[in-house]
Parts: structure tokens; C-alpha cells; sequence
């Protein structure tokens, strides 16, 4: 499985940090970025944890998606 964080889509609400704080943090100017990484996405494996996945159904503005791999 693969997490993608879309920062266009994010309104900085602040839902995925208290969600989930060890995976997800924000720039500056409120917009979601990945913890201690400038990537935009991260394997996961084949079970998604639970602090993630309450992450991305809480998200408004779908600026996190989950998706299976191959």
C-alpha cells in the first residue's frame, strides 16, 4: 500500500497531525508535509495503521490518499 499526501488540496485544518502526529506535520503556513521528509508519499504495507487511516477518512479535502500497489 501507498500513502500520497496532496498538499494543493490541503486547507491546513489540522485534522491529520491530531490524528496522526507521528507521521504528519506542516510547513509554515499550515500545509501538510510529512514528518522530518520533503517526500510526497510513503510505502505503508499491506496493513494500514490505524492512526493513518483515521487521518485520511477525517481529511476534508481528500489531501490523503491511500492506494494499493501493483
Amino acid at each position: 500500500m501507498l500513502c500520497k499526501i496532496i498538499p494543493k488540496k490541503c486547507i491546513a485544518c489540522g485534522l491529520c497531525q491530531i490524528k496522526a502526529p507521528e507521521i504528519f506535520d506542516y510547513y509554515d503556513n499550515g500545509i501538510v508535509k510529512l514528518i522530518d521528509s520533503e517526500e510526497k508519499e510513503f510505502e505503508i504495507g499491506e496493513v494500514v495503521p490505524e492512526d493513518l487511516l483515521e487521518a485520511y477518512r477525517t481529511c476534508p479535502t481528500r489531501a490523503i490518499e491511500i492506494e494499493k500497489r501493483g
